[in-house]
This record gives C-alpha cells, structure tokens and sequence, in this order.
C-alpha cells in the first residue's frame, strides 16, 4: 500500500489539535489516492469545459502547502523550488497550473510529497511550542489570525481540490470511491 495512502484515525477521546490534523491527513490521503499512479498521459488530461488537471491539482497542492507554511507557521517566503522559479505569483496566479504539463509524473509527485514534508515538520514544530490559539506568523491589519485559521484554511484547500480530484479520476479511469482501501 502507498504509504501516502494510509488513513491513521485518531485516538479515542483526541482533542481538537489532533482531530484538525486527522482531517487534514485523511484529505491528503485521499487526494493522493485520486491522483497516484497515473502516466504524463492521465495527469495531463483536461475535461471541458475545465481546463483542470490531476497534475495541476499536485503541483498547485505543492504551492499551497508551502505557501500556507510561510504565512501562517514561519513568516518566512516559500523556499526552494518556489524561490528559484522566479515567478510573481501574485501576476501570475495560474502559474502552478500552466506549468505542470512540464514535469514528469515523477516530478509533480515529488514536489507534492516534499512539500507535504514541509508542512507537516513547520506544523509539528510550531505546534509543539503551544496551541492553536497562538497568532499565525501572518500579519495583517486588526490583528494575526491564529494557528486554528492556518490549518483549517489548509484543510478547507484539500476539501475543495479533493473533490475535483475525485471528478477528474473518474473521468481518467473510472475510479471512484472516498477512501483509499485500507
């Protein structure tokens, strides 16, 4: 079974840090059940009216997880391979998305696991300093939002991109269902 796959249900009785990582994962484990093992071919494939792909799905993820990490856990700007791209994201939003018919199979799918890593290591760490009620690293006028807004505005992200992963699947290969076997 694909590691990224495996759904780890919370302990009984979890409290709410460790039921919003539960969801999160889960979302994650879904979107990569939507998403894996498919050719350049599957990964590249519109559906019309859309010009949505499983391998703008990943790369986007990517982007959004590192992104999310920065403004929220680190303060910081995404790193590598973001900051080499050279790329204003703010003018170019649909980058992510134009841009993934450029990398092989191999490449979105490690872009999206790295990035996942990232993610998860930013959000163990800050985490384990206190809780969610802590102010995000984003500043904004009236106030940071805190750590609670951060991950679930991740979590909503995959909420949204899981669903269409889960159309455009269908549409490749007819695979349909809402969790990874487990």
């Amino acid at each position: 079974m694909d590691e990224d796959t495996v759904i780890r249900e919370p302990a009984a009785g979890a409290g709410e840090v460790e039921m919003l990582l539960f969801a999160l994962e889960r979302s994650r484990a879904q979107f990569a059940w939507k998403c894996g093992g498919l050719d350049a071919d599957a990964l590249n494939r519109p559906h019309p009216p859309s010009a949505m792909t499983l391998g703008g799905l990943l790369k986007h993820l990517a982007l959004v997880e590192d992104r999310h990490t920065a403004h929220y856990v680190t303060g910081r700007p995404p790193g590598p391979p973001w900051d080499a791209a050279g790329i204003d994201f703010d003018a170019d939003p649909d980058w992510e998305w134009r841009t993934a018919h450029e990398h092989a199979p191999e490449e979105l799918y490690a872009l999206w696991r790295a990035a996942v890593a990232r993610s998860r290591a930013a959000w163990a760490g800050v985490l384990a300093e206190g809780g969610l009620d802590r102010p995000s690293a984003s500043a904004r006028p009236g106030g940071s939002p805190d750590l609670r807004r951060g991950l679930v505005d991740l979590h909503d992200e995959y909420a949204r991109h899981v669903g269409h992963a889960d159309l455009l699947r269908e549409a490749v290969d007819g695979l349909v269902g809402e969790d990874p076997p487990q």
